[in-house]
């Protein structure tokens, strides 16, 4: 198992044991982002050798938070045993019990029913890179077009444009979650499909420009995050498998 999860880490996520200390380093910029940071950039440049500085200046500054946006940080996902990590950078803004969606229910899926749902919404300054909850295996990944309402809303989960993924855990657990397109974002890139083995905090998706994403708990398990806290992708733990005990209030 442990073999199976470093292999699927990048060359910088590996764990060395010989290392004691860290060094802090730029985050990384996304592929995905980087033919809208060259677009801007030509653009800032051609206004610059037209000697447009009132529109060069502006340009530059969109081209230099299209870099930041796209923003692909080394996260390290934590140690312990049925732990669900968050999927994304954000503010945890609804924490409800309702039925698993459709796409994801059934005895293959979710089952039937009611589930908590913890709901992360990204705005533009957040990192959009989206990770596994779980290590295991990707059984579904159906994409919905629909609505771009705000994703802060609670209809936004049915009526948005959206992406569901189903990932099965190795002691037969099953984690879903749900992409969801918001005011401004127009497009979910996925990077994993159905097949797929991954490891805990793994890449899976992006969504472009400011969304949310849901994450549905398996029965008995209840979220350690309160309303109101921060959540990084890949490294918060949200919940613990089969742990009961919620963790109430809204953080200030």
């Amino acid at each position: 198992m442990a073999d199976r999860k470093n292999a699927d880490m990048t060359s910088l996520e590996k764990p060395d044991v010989g290392t004691t200390t860290v060094r802090w380093r730029w985050p990384s910029v996304h592929p995905e982002g980087r033919k809208f940071a060259l677009i801007g950039a030509a653009i800032t440049l051609i206004f610059a050798l037209m000697a447009w500085e009132t529109l060069a200046w502006p340009m530059a500054g969109v081209t230099i938070w299209i870099l930041a946006f796209f923003r692909d940080p080394i996260r390290t996902f934590p140690r312990g045993e049925g732990v669900i990590v968050s999927p994304a950078d954000g503010l945890v803004t609804m924490i409800a019990t309702v039925p698993p969606p459709r796409e994801l229910a059934g005895p293959d899926g979710l089952g039937d029913e009611p589930m908590t749902r913890v709901s992360i919404f990204m705005s533009v300054f957040d990192v959009h890179i989206n990770r596994t909850p779980i290590a295991g295996t990707i059984r579904r990944v159906v994409y919905i077009s629909g609505k771009f309402l705000n994703a802060d809303l609670d209809k936004a989960s049915e009526e948005n444009e959206r992406q569901h993924i189903l990932v099965e855990g190795d002691d037969g657990t099953r984690i879903g979650f749900t992409q969801i397109a918001g005011l401004v974002a127009r497009r979910i890139v996925p990077f994993v499909k159905p097949g797929d083995i991954v490891a805990g905090g793994q890449r899976i998706g992006l969504i472009r420009f400011g969304s949310r994403v849901d994450v549905y708990l398996p029965a008995g398990t209840q979220p350690r995050i309160a309303l109101g806290q921060r959540a990084i992708a890949g490294e918060t733990v949200i919940a613990r498998i089969g742990e009961a005990e919620r963790v109430y209030g809204t953080a200030l």
